[in-house]
């Protein structure tokens, strides 16, 4: 599968290795379903709409995720152009990958996914002791029903069966992974000489005029962006919080109707030998596998010691039977209900009647229990008044953020009336801009807050702006005290720092002009001669940074034919300069110890397996017309590869 790719040239497949990271396995599936046509449509996918509503939503959603996950992360990470354009991205790939699952008829069967809700610890939580499953609580929970979790459910693993296929397909041998690993190791004897804009500054001199001439072709750097002064009111839960006294008697209370929660719940582990029988098998095939078990019920039964030998030689389950029918630890909700009553009502050391499940028939034996442990009221006790504050707290917060916003509304033109009715404090800030500034925190790092500091009515009637949601149960209002357009800046207030680009411009110039001399020189010189001006003789690799060579100037060092060695070769740096090389020789690739080249291996075969993925996502996109209909942002970083 896929030869055009493996067909490509040695280096560019190297650097894709490198550079291709695939993402659609890090954030599961969404539904492939469409939801209506609920504002403008910023992607399509097979005919189907992605909305900018469902966009902002998943990416609240994901927003929310990553801040519970991450709380020190800086929040502007979240609010730039670039993560939501990503946010996009990632519905575009599921939606893709969810269709060529569905187009491909891959499914997935009600044992497995009744299997993966079985070993999912999170899960067992939302089961009380009798085993029933709250509807409520996962909701509230979650965001979701469990219908809707199933469907992504399926849908993720189903789309896991895809790609499996895919990345299975890329498995090279170790002789080509070598090749690999040795063209990255790959080393080069070169010799160096720089030459440097600053050693060509001091004899650079520019006249008023060019000044002038060069502001003129480019104003457009010289712009001072939109700014305003403004002042604004956090209401937050912590402060919320702080405010609420909790009962001595209301703690105890608490702790009383909910001694289980703290600490830890009775876990108990177990043997089995299954007979498997699905619930769906005929009751002929049924019954067989109960007789079946219950001939192996009397042997155990006759001889309690060779249980763990008659599970391996007949369980038929194929993770435990391995182990004598050895299963994990677990507490009560982890099981499927009938095998979890017989293995709660056992002692420790006994065993089982043949139990009835939906997989078929198990005799169990219980071999040991970790009692239930509560902890003392003084060791949790600071842990239920935050619980009961946070409680309390919620309601409380709605009931401000009511009031904050009735406030903020009744009297527009101020926010101390709201902020003397909360006890907040009005926080000021100079020279806010349209975009966040890169590490701000609070409302100024907050993409929809400075939407609306900078909106039509809040900038010109100097209105306060409606409460934003800032996330983390946060709510914030500004308004605008002062705004400055945009505008250019006169050649006189910039005057000096024309000059400074002006010469940094032409020194570069006049570096890269000298070098080009130097290496036609150079080059026409006799066989053999070393100029002067060349550095030492050194060791570059693209693997190894001992050098501290740029890496434009490793790369065209490895890139010379090495039949024509010695070999000369000029390298624009741009701003830095220029630089000439002469690669004298090739050099054997370093040796690595037997592990780390084994270690390069794996990696390599992972970069392999990860490119065949997005060759294959690619070739999708293609055949269910996936577009994106909003443009790329442009401070968002892209990859070059000359």
């Amino acid at each position: 599968m896929f030869d055009f790719f493996r067909k490509y040239n040695k280096i560019v497949m190297i650097v894709l290795f490198l550079l291709i990271i695939p993402s659609f396995v890090l954030f599961g599936v969404q539904n492939y379903t469409n939801n209506g046509d609920r504002g403008d449509v910023v992607a399509s996918v097979d005919g189907q709409s992605i909305t900018r509503t469902e966009w902002e939503q998943q990416h609240r959603n994901e927003t929310d995720r990553l801040r519970q996950q991450m709380p020190s992360l800086d929040a502007s990470v979240f609010d730039s152009d670039a993560a939501r354009y990503a946010t996009l991205e990632r519905m575009v790939r599921n939606r893709v990958l969810t269709a060529a699952a569905l187009k491909t008829n891959m499914t997935v069967s009600d044992g497995r996914l009744t299997r993966v809700f079985t070993e999912d610890p999170g899960l067992a939580s939302f089961r009380d002791d009798k085993g029933n499953f709250d509807r409520q609580r996962f909701i509230l929970a979650t965001g979701r029903t469990p219908e809707q979790f199933e469907a992504a459910v399926r849908a993720d693993l189903a789309t896991q069966q895809l790609l499996g296929g895919v990345t299975g397909s890329a498995a090279p041998n170790p002789a080509l992974l070598d090749v690999l690993s040795n063209a990255l190791r790959e080393r080069r004897e070169v010799q160096v000489a720089r030459f440097a804009p600053a050693d060509f500054a001091g004899k650079v001199s520019v006249s008023d005029a060019d000044l002038e001439s060069y502001y003129k072709s480019h104003t457009s750097r010289y712009q001072l962006p939109e700014q305003a002064d403004v002042e604004y009111i956090v209401l937050n839960m912590d402060a919320v919080k702080k405010t609420i006294a909790v009962p001595e008697a209301d703690l105890k209370a608490y702790y009383d109707q909910n001694k289980d929660r703290f600490g830890t719940k009775e876990e108990r582990k177990a043997s089995h030998i299954l007979i498997a029988a699905g619930k769906d098998a005929p009751a002929a095939d049924r019954a067989k596998a109960k007789a079946r078990a219950e001939e192996l019920l009397a042997e155990v039964r006759k001889t309690p010691a060779s249980f763990g030998d008659l599970a391996k030689k007949n369980s038929q389950d194929p993770v435990s039977a391995a182990q004598g029918g050895a299963l994990d630890f677990v507490t009560r909700g982890a099981m499927v209900k009938p095998f979890e009553d017989a293995m709660f009502a056992l002692k420790k050391g006994e065993i089982s009647n043949v139990v009835e499940t939906e997989y078929g028939y198990h005799i169990i034996r219980l071999d040991d229990i970790k009692p239930a442990v509560v902890q003392p009221f003084e060791q949790v006790r600071a842990r239920i008044e935050d619980e009961i504050r946070g409680q309390q707290a919620s309601q409380a917060f709605a009931k401000q953020a009511e009031v904050l916003s009735d406030l903020v509304y009744q009297q527009a033109d101020s926010l101390q009336p709201a902020a003397d009715a909360l006890k907040l404090q009005i926080q000021k800030a100079q020279g806010v801009g349209r975009t966040p500034v890169p590490g701000a925190q609070g409302p100024l790092g907050n993409r929809n807050f400075i939407n609306a500091l900078f909106a039509a009515d809040t900038l010109e009637r100097k209105h306060n702006t409606e409460a934003i949601d800032l996330g983390g149960n946060q709510l914030a209002v500004g308004r605008v005290t002062r705004h400055v357009p945009a505008r250019t800046q006169t050649f006189d207030e910039v005057k000096a720092r024309v000059r400074q680009e002006l010469v940094a411009e032409r020194a570069a110039a006049a570096a890269k002009t000298e070098g080009e001399a130097k290496l036609k020189a150079w080059e026409g010189a006799a066989a053999g001669a070393v100029p002067a001006g060349l550095g030492q003789p050194i060791a570059v690799s693209r693997n190894d940074n001992a050098s501290s060579q740029p890496s434009a100037v490793v790369e065209a060092a490895l890139r010379a034919d090495p039949a024509k060695l010695p070999a000369w070769v000029g390298v624009d740096l741009g701003a830095e300069g220029y630089a000439v090389v002469r690669v004298n020789k090739t050099l054997p690739p370093a040796e690595v110890p037997a592990d780390q080249r084994q270690q390069e291996r794996t990696q390599l075969s992972q970069a392999m397996a990860g490119a065949e993925a997005e060759a294959y996502y690619a070739m999708l996109k293609d055949r269910f017309k996936a577009t994106i209909k909003v443009p790329h942002p442009s401070g968002a970083p892209s990859v070059v590869v000359n």
